[in-house]
């Protein structure tokens, strides 16, 4: 709940949000707290784009947000590239609508050109301008993989690095992963072409970073500036935050952290039910702030995935409870495991059995699943 606290003064300070309060809104933000009557398209919009780091996840990420959806949904629209897989918030792999493929990537360039930075002393003699143009024409032509473009760009320059070479083209070019990558049941290898070639459509201004903001807020809401630069990648957001102050209202966690947020925005009570959910690894409720414990219980911090490599989450009661595996034996029962963090009720296994149900009736052929609880293993840390 918000709390007003007085100052030594006597002025009412921005209102305290606790972790409960925050976990809620964040919850409701992020269609986790009721399933939305919201078309996958839509989703994709609203959440500005799902991690997509891995092929499965974004389809894991919509089955815990929406009522109807369904896994061809998602591959329809990939596969008429009304949505497309490309590299942009965080420099990695999200599942974006056209729109925002051509508009999110440019305002994110520069978080991306940091990362070539760091390959520039493996890329002597290399040209970037030379380099764009090159994989341009090459992936153009037809779509290519990253092993052709890397092939490419060794002729050209036989004494660089291979890897940074293909990090860079990804660097200076709004590469996308072509469809069969990322279909429901068929998928493939990596395969690249631009933006505009493969949607139709010329390069795009980038978006508009005060409306970002916005759109950031309505999706992972309230937070802080640190929280959103973390989302994105991007640095020196404060100006813009302090431009946008009028419009927004704010608040401060219990830390003192100031909030920000839309000011007809959802904030449901600290004791509104939140019902279990499984979600993919790299689901990006988890990484959409700087401080990740409005999710992420402080106990559990990084139990969720060892280096690069994350795990499925499961929430119980709005909070990373528990770590989930999904096996599907040919001639077998599906088995769907849950490593608790903490002991779980009864009441919350017996809620967890039937979103297991859900999922495993919706993602996979299986007739039948057995759902197995097991103590949490330290999973390689």
């Amino acid at each position: 709940m918000a709390v007003n606290e007085k100052t030594s003064t006597g002025a009412a300070p921005a209102p305290v949000l606790t972790p409960r309060a925050l976990n809620r809104a964040t919850l409701e933000r992020q269609l986790l707290l009721d399933r939305a009557a919201m078309s996958a398209r839509d989703a994709v919009a609203h959440l500005v784009g799902l991690q997509a780091q891995n092929t499965k996840p974004p389809y894991y990420q919509l089955l815990a947000r929406l009522r109807d959806f369904r896994p061809a949904e998602l591959s329809a629209l990939m596969e008429s590239r009304e949505v497309v897989r490309i590299a942009s918030l965080r420099s990695t792999v999200h599942t974006h609508t056209a729109e925002d493929a051509l508009t999110l990537r440019p305002l994110v360039q520069p978080a991306i050109a940091r990362e070539l930075t760091l390959f520039r002393k493996k890329l002597p003699g290399v040209d970037v301008d030379r380099l764009r143009e090159l994989t341009r024409a090459h992936v153009e032509e037809a779509p290519r993989t990253p092993g052709e473009i890397r092939t490419l760009l060794l002729a050209e320059w036989p004494d660089a690095d291979p890897q940074a070479l293909t990090i860079a083209a990804r660097c200076v070019l709004p590469l996308v992963q072509v469809t069969p990558r990322g279909l429901w049941g068929r998928s493939g290898g990596v395969a690249l072409t631009t933006a505009e070639h493969w949607l139709g459509r010329p390069a795009q201004a980038a978006a508009d970073i005060e409306a970002t903001v916005l759109r950031y807020l309505g999706a992972f809401g309230p937070a802080s500036v640190k929280d959103m630069q973390s989302w994105a990648g991007l640095t020196r957001l404060k100006e813009v935050f302090e431009r946008l102050r009028p419009r927004l209202t704010t608040f401060r966690d219990e830390h003192g952290v100031e909030l920000f947020d839309l000011p007809d925005a959802p904030r449901p009570a600290e004791d509104t039910p939140a019902p279990p959910r499984f979600l993919p690894e790299f689901d990006n409720v988890l990484l959409g702030h700087a401080d990740r414990t409005r999710i992420i219980p402080a106990p559990f911090k990084g139990l969720n995935g060892v280096g690069n490599q994350n795990y499925g989450s499961v929430l119980v009661d709005g909070f990373f409870a528990a770590v989930w595996r999904l096996d599907t034996p040919r001639d077998a029962p599906a088995a769907l495991t849950v490593q608790e963090l903490r002991p779980l009720t009864a009441a919350e296994r017996d809620a967890l059995g039937q979103e297991a149900a859900r999922l495993v009736a919706t993602m996979t052929d299986a007739p039948a699943h057995d759902l197995r609880f097991a103590h949490f293993l330290d999973l390689g840390r």
